[in-house]
């Protein structure tokens, strides 16, 4: 049995469609009578879009649903489908917390609230019966003020015990206005201690490579070998890996096929670049990490022994996995030895 790592999933994407259209057939008549059918409602969540920043729109309309009071309802039924379906021992969930507290509030008393999401956040995801090691990334948005983001990151480096990292989100076509900005916040969550992603080379609108020195992970980061792969050699020697999202790319017009993401990964292995393939938004894409991988794999591309090496980069590259290494290291042991403590618990990297 082999077990699973994503580094790369949003909590506004990751809710599946018969979960969301349950909850809104249960608690919201307007949507409920907008979609009174099952499947026009997963046809409507999940079709591809014409461009990024239409895709990002659905977020709103969950972020809208998850605030302080349904947060454990959706993060139980995400841990539960991970664990089953999924076989994840390790998940990084990814949010801006600001977006899930109250709109009624003036900005202090949200920034304030924020601290209560995390914390909800990191009891559910410890209460959920499921052994899944999990760890919260936390979004600072291309579309908030500075000092809202500066506030995330604050919160971040505040609640160690619950976050493992920041990034930046809201559509990399927005941060070319602010780029000094952004620079300055991850220069301050650096100095605060804070482990750092961001979407960055994600679309050819989002290259920006100011942020890459600033970055332990690049969400995304696909345009790097497409378009500029001389910035590979860089990359290997920072050790900085790309989270690759694979089906996010047909969602949003981004590429045609996933076979033109044989180059990125056949590039990234010959300069030796880690990859980790991620589903970004399991819950709009309708499509679990299990077939992330089938999917590459039937389109050739990638290979068996390059899939593996993908997996077990995952885990080194985990903000919070606590161990030296991947879980079939730990299982291996266990079933030959009957004593998996021989193993190093704490990661040393």
């Amino acid at each position: 049995m082999t077990l699973h790592a994503d580094l790369h999933r949003h909590l506004g994407g990751s809710v599946v469609p018969r979960i969301l259209w349950r909850y809104f057939q249960r608690h919201n008549p307007e949507m409920a009578g907008r979609f009174p059918e099952y499947l026009e409602f997963e046809s409507f969540y999940t079709r591809p879009r014409n461009t990024l920043d239409e895709y990002l729109e659905l977020h709103t309309l969950v972020e809208s649903v998850q605030t302080p009071h349904t947060l454990p309802y959706f993060i139980y039924r995400l841990l539960r489908g991970a664990y089953i379906f999924e076989n994840l021992a390790y998940l990084e969930i990814r949010y801006t917390p600001y977006l899930r507290t109250d709109a009624r509030l003036d900005r202090s008393a949200r920034i304030e609230q924020m601290y209560e999401v995390i914390r909800i956040v990191g009891e559910a995801s410890r209460e959920a019966d499921y052994p899944i090691v999990t760890g919260q990334i936390l979004c600072m948005h291309s579309r908030l003020p500075f000092e809202v983001n500066k506030a995330i990151a604050d919160a971040a480096a505040d609640l160690p015990e619950y976050v493992c990292g920041i990034d930046m989100a809201g559509g990399d076509s927005h941060y070319a206005d602010r780029l000094d900005e952004i620079v300055g916040l991850y220069q301050y969550a650096r100095s605060r201690g804070l482990k750092t992603t961001g979407h960055v080379y994600e679309t050819a609108d989002g290259c920006y490579p100011e942020l890459l020195p600033y970055l332990m992970r690049i969400g995304h980061g696909i345009q790097i070998p497409l378009r500029e792969p001389e910035r590979l050699r860089e990359l290997a020697a920072a050790g900085q890996c790309l989270e690759v999202c694979p089906t996010t790319y047909l969602k949003t017009g981004t590429l045609e096929n996933i076979y033109e993401l044989k180059v990125v990964f056949d590039r990234c292995f010959e300069a030796g670049v880690d990859t980790a393939i991620c589903t970004d938004n399991a819950g709009l894409h309708n499509v679990r990490l299990p077939f992330e991988y089938e999917n590459l794999l039937t389109c050739d591309a990638i290979d068996f022994r390059q899939l593996q090496a993908c997996q077990e980069a995952a885990f080194r590259h985990a903000f919070a996995w606590p161990h030296v290494r991947p879980p079939s290291t730990l299982l291996e042991r266990a079933l030959q030895n009957g004593d998996p403590q021989q193993e190093p618990l704490l990661a040393t990297y």
